[in-house]
């Protein structure tokens, strides 16, 4: 990345803004009704002092100037899992894949060619640039290096940097690793939570160590789950094609040795973690009925990446199932190694497609979709109130897009159907980013 484009993400970069009302022909608050010919007023502080029709702010606060964008005003998009880090393995992403053996090889393999820690930063300062250039502006994102945890921060960006774990058994934690792992901890600036990365790549006693080093701590929590079927079989018995790859791998974990848990990856990861409201899971693909309910009861959001289930060659997740129960739900990306492109909006037409082909006809459909994008990520990360919707108090964290409703439409269904490449200015704390 150039000098310049990183000087463009630092927050040292991004003066004050003067108080301003911005307006356009549609604002969709998310937490209110979409409104025609709307506006927002930014707070010098950058953060939002009201929002509503344009003539009433207008009358109200005559000495503030005016934005007048065209198109439709949003909250900043929450791409609630993402690995920034992993942009600059955008050509995995860009080819499809027989299954999850085959894509974790083709990763294996390029993964160790990334030359020096530092390059795990600059790929990560590129993979935010793209996403806010496509509206997002808020993050969970899962860090593996920690030469990219601190990114967020820089950059003065919402969301949480989840310090990763994977491999590790409980002998190695014991010996070392714990304090290697702490000392991660403390290190980081702040937009922190903990990722043990999946049920199948950590061991049983390192996943409950880890759940109470986030909870003495107040930070939040992350895992990957269900994203194939291959991990059923693994959690429940031990065995299976994924086992065995896990086995090549050299991790030695005690839920293979013990011929597995006898229960499912959701319900084992609850007997392990302790699922709640401070967790959030992503994927969710081979959830059933009752798995469903147990997150659901728990409070644990799944954050859907349908582009990278396709790309990768696994199953769809139920989405239909999780729409018609009332489960929480945001969107993820998942990372360039993954998926087409970081643009959130580019998540939600194949969502919309499979909820319809699983059988799901609520008319809601468009705006569940654009909620789980917005404040379904927010609250997802612990940061509802602060991002995700344009409410008073709330970041001035806006995305305006280059899309009009069509006669008839619903502004919603609009911005679902044509939102992906067009967003034409993101705004940080009402300052618009990059510059």
């Amino acid at each position: 990345m150039s000098a310049r484009a990183e000087r463009a993400l630092d927050a040292r970069d991004a003066s004050p803004p003067a108080a301003t009302l911005h307006s356009a022909p549609w604002v969709v608050p998310i937490a209110t009704p979409p409104l025609r010919d709307g506006a927002v007023l930014v707070g010098d502080n950058g953060l939002i002092a009201a929002v509503g029709s344009r003539a009433r702010l207008r009358a109200a606060h005559p000495e503030v100037p005016e934005q007048r964008w065209e198109g439709t005003l949003l909250p900043g998009l929450v791409n609630a899992h993402t690995h920034l880090q992993y942009s600059d393995l955008d050509a995995l992403g860009a080819v499809s894949y027989d299954g999850f053996e085959a894509w974790c090889a083709a990763f294996d393999a390029r993964y160790p060619q990334v030359s020096g820690a530092a390059a795990w930063g600059d790929a990560a300062r590129r993979g935010l640039e793209l996403s806010l250039r496509a509206g997002v502006t808020c993050f969970g994102d899962v860090v593996t290096d920690d030469a990219a945890r601190e990114v967020l921060a820089a950059a003065g960006v919402a969301g949480v940097a989840f310090l990763e774990t994977l491999g590790d058994d409980e002998a190695g934690w014991a010996a070392g690793g714990r304090d290697r792992f702490l000392a991660r901890v403390e290190g980081a600036a702040r937009h922190l939570g903990i990722s043990p990365h999946a049920p199948y790549s950590v061991d049983t006693a390192v996943i409950a160590d880890l759940g109470r080093i986030a909870r003495a701590r107040g930070l939040r929590l992350h895992a990957h789950l269900a994203e194939s079927r291959l991990e059923h079989e693994l959690v429940l018995a031990g065995s299976g094609r994924l086992a065995a790859l896990v086995r090549d791998w050299g991790w030695s974990l005690a839920l293979l040795e013990r011929g597995g848990a006898g229960v499912s990856p959701a319900r084992y990861l609850d007997d392990t973690l302790a699922l709640g409201p401070d967790c959030h899971v992503a994927h969710g693909v081979a959830l059933d009925a009752a798995d469903r309910a147990l997150l659901r009861e728990r409070g644990t959001a799944v954050a859907l990446c349908l582009r990278s289930n396709l790309t990768i060659g696994v199953e769809p997740p139920p989405l239909a199932a999780y729409l018609a129960e009332r489960s929480p739900l945001c969107v993820g990306t998942d990372s360039l190694a993954s998926a087409p492109s970081l643009d959130l909006l580019g998540e939600l037409p194949p969502l919309r497609g499979l909820a319809r082909e699983q059988g799901y006809g609520g008319d809601d459909l468009d705006a569940r979709l654009l909620h789980a994008a917005t404040a379904g990520g927010a609250a997802a990360l612990g940061l509802a109130g602060t991002v995700g919707a344009l409410v008073p108090g709330a970041r001035a964290d806006l995305a305006i897009l280059d899309v009009t409703p069509e006669r008839g439409e619903a502004v919603e269904r609009a911005v679902v159907a044509r939102g992906a490449g067009a967003c034409v200015a993101t705004l940080v704390r009402g300052v618009v980013r990059p510059r």
